[in-house]
């Protein structure tokens, strides 16, 4: 298939997209001088307000994506630009997500939720008041005061949600972040998310392996060549009416049709994937 020309598409009233990689490639050097490109002359943009999400092969180099988005990874050439602005050093606008657990065991759900504020200088009494506000808003109304180890999994994720929305970032990064839940807890989670997002439309680029998911999820969904030399193969627009529930919008027929032609492109690159990890 060939390679798509990807156009960043307008945001409201002319913007630029809330996110783009332009041609980013990242090489890694090993310790033995031997050098590896996860990713070459990749396009990605996310709108703002838009919801992307990314699948591709196991080891495709999604994180990787995610991570130059962010500003944790230097792409080795192209450039990164949020809201137009060339990115330099950490994406401040965007709030991430991580695939583990990112909470502090020593500190309570309300301090987890807080740390952010507290490091930008809140008051005490203002981050407390939002933490608490936050921890609602997440079904964790309550629970303020349990710590980690005392929190099934969906409370923790819960948590991270909340820890992650309560600066309001304009960028959300979300890093496969419900992989390890049970199918009844990620949905929840899942609808949660979209709850989320509608009322306040952020930008969100987000990574996960599961197609249904992201054709629930997203009003685009990016798929990613195996490695190495990663790059986007094809893009879909999910036009499927909303507010969904991720539950029900997969006996949409739309939903069948477009899982269908998503699988047709991302099929091959699986199983390609899969035959360099057997001889890896």
């Amino acid at each position: 298939m060939a390679d798509p020309q990807i156009v960043p598409p307008p945001g409201p009233a002319g913007q630029p997209p809330a996110l783009l990689l332009d041609r980013v490639t990242c090489t890694f050097t090993s310790p033995d001088g031997s050098s590896y490109t996860a990713m070459k002359d990749a396009i990605l943009t996310v709108a703002p307000g838009e919801f992307v999400s990314v699948v591709g092969p196991t080891g495709c180099g999604k994180s990787t994506l995610l991570n130059m988005a962010a500003g944790l990874l230097r792409p080795s050439s192209g450039q990164v630009s949020v809201f137009g602005e060339a990115l330099h050093g950490i994406n401040h606008r965007a709030g991430y997500m991580f695939q583990g657990d990112a909470l502090m065991p020593w500190r309570n759900a309300l301090a987890n939720v807080i740390a952010g504020l507290e490091f930008a200088g809140v008051s005490a009494t203002d981050a407390a008041e939002q933490g608490r506000d936050w921890l609602r808003r997440v079904g964790l109304g309550g629970f303020e005061n349990r710590y980690p180890h005392q929190m099934s999994s969906g409370m923790r994720k819960r948590a991270m949600l909340a820890q992650t929305l309560i600066r309001d970032p304009d960028i959300i990064l979300m890093d496969e972040p419900f992989s390890a839940l049970d199918i009844q807890t990620r949905q929840l989670m899942e609808n949660e998310v979209l709850d989320l997002w509608m009322a306040r439309r952020k930008a969100v680029l987000f990574i996960t392996h599961d197609l249904d998911e992201a054709i629930a999820m997203s009003d685009r969904v990016v798929v990613l060549s195996a490695g190495p030399a990663t790059h986007p193969i094809g893009e879909f627009i999910i036009d499927i009416p909303r507010p969904r529930d991720v539950a029900e919008v997969r006996m949409h027929p739309r939903f069948i049709e477009l899982h269908q032609g998503i699988w047709a492109v991302l099929r091959d690159e699986v199983l390609k994937g899969y035959e360099r990890q057997k001889q890896a």
